[in-house]
């Protein structure tokens, strides 16, 4: 009479070790925008996040902040590298298939590729947000009226 209760009990344990570890892996691979927006606002905790979008895989991050700069997270595995972004320290160019960029980290360059949008509007307003966390140096000098 026991052993039946016995192999019952292994069967269910058995089950909800595998559901759980089914469960972890579908996190490991599919990052949430949630998660993201807490391992951020851990790394950076003075930073305000004005917007978030994610890569058309959900595996990277682009972030606008409140007072105009841009931070960037990679997924890995169960947790975010997260970058804020200095002016001056991000080329993007546009990649070959339109919806997406080619980014250059020149003080993170383990993060430099190409990160695909849902669409080419997300793209292009990412592109803006990079573009507005950089400052270009003029040659130019305003000259005055005399």
């Amino acid at each position: 009479m026991v052993w039946p209760i016995v192999i019952l009990c292994m069967l269910l344990a058995g089950t909800f070790y595998m559901r759980m570890k089914e469960r972890a892996d579908k996190d490991r691979q599919e990052p949430d925008t949630g998660s993201a927006i807490l391992d951020f606002g851990r790394a950076f905790p003075g930073e305000a996040i004005r917007a978030i979008h994610a890569t058309a895989d959900e595996k990277a991050y682009f972030v606008r902040l409140h007072d105009g700069k841009a931070g960037f997270m990679a997924s890995h595995g169960n947790h975010f590298v997260c970058h804020l972004i200095e002016s001056g320290k991000v080329n993007v160019s546009n990649a070959p298939s339109g919806r997406g960029l080619v980014v250059h980290f020149a003080d993170f360059a383990s993060l430099d590729g190409v990160y695909e949008f849902a669409s080419p509007a997300v793209a292009a307003e990412v592109s803006l947000w990079l573009l507005g966390s950089f400052s270009p140096q003029s040659e130019f000098r305003a000259v005055s009226a005399n």
